[in-house]
């Protein structure tokens, strides 16, 4: 791989709309996704806008990846989500997504809570320090399997239990 071919930095307010194009152009089965994210910002209890990292194209500036963490709840306890995470269909496989995700992953250590959650392929995440949830006694209001996986920040900290609950903007 060539040099650096993109920048990875916390989004803003102009990128917005590129981050609509790229979750259509990212998840054509999912149109609502946009909708969904713009209900994540509207949030106060649930957006984290130093968590929203964008990918661009280093010359063009174009955005090429996103990768967002918000609030979730386990039980009443606070925890985080990771997701959507996309990828524009021509820079896919290219690292885009690997390196959004550390970026946003490394953000949340700075957060109070010691836990993400994140439902996705169970053969991409555990790269990321993903294992399946229900090893850490969590588990999804609906049927995920390995699917539904979770990582712990520090092992020393305590962490939640029980039931995990998204926003309520994943519910559109």
């Amino acid at each position: 791989m060539p040099d650096q071919v993109w920048n990875v930095r916390v989004e803003t307010p102009a990128d917005i709309p590129a981050i609509r194009s790229l979750l259509v152009q990212a998840f054509p089965a999912e149109p609502h996704l946009g909708d969904v994210l713009d209900g994540l910002r509207a949030d106060p209890d649930t957006w984290l806008p130093e968590l929203s990292v964008v990918a661009e194209e280093a010359t063009t500036r174009a955005i090429i990846g996103h990768a967002l963490i918000t609030r979730c709840r386990i039980d009443e306890a606070p925890a985080l989500a990771l997701g959507p995470c996309g990828v524009v269909p021509d820079w896919q496989n290219q690292g885009v997504g690997s390196a959004v995700i550390r970026a946003a992953l490394a953000a949340a250590r700075a957060q109070p809570e010691n836990l993400v959650v994140v439902l996705g392929h169970p053969t991409y995440y555990p790269r990321f320090g993903f294992a399946p949830a229900s090893r850490l006694g969590l588990r999804a209001t609906f049927e995920a399997g390995d699917a539904m996986m979770a990582q712990v920040f520090d092992d020393s900290r305590p962490h939640p239990t029980g039931t995990i609950y998204y926003a309520k903007a994943w519910d559109q």
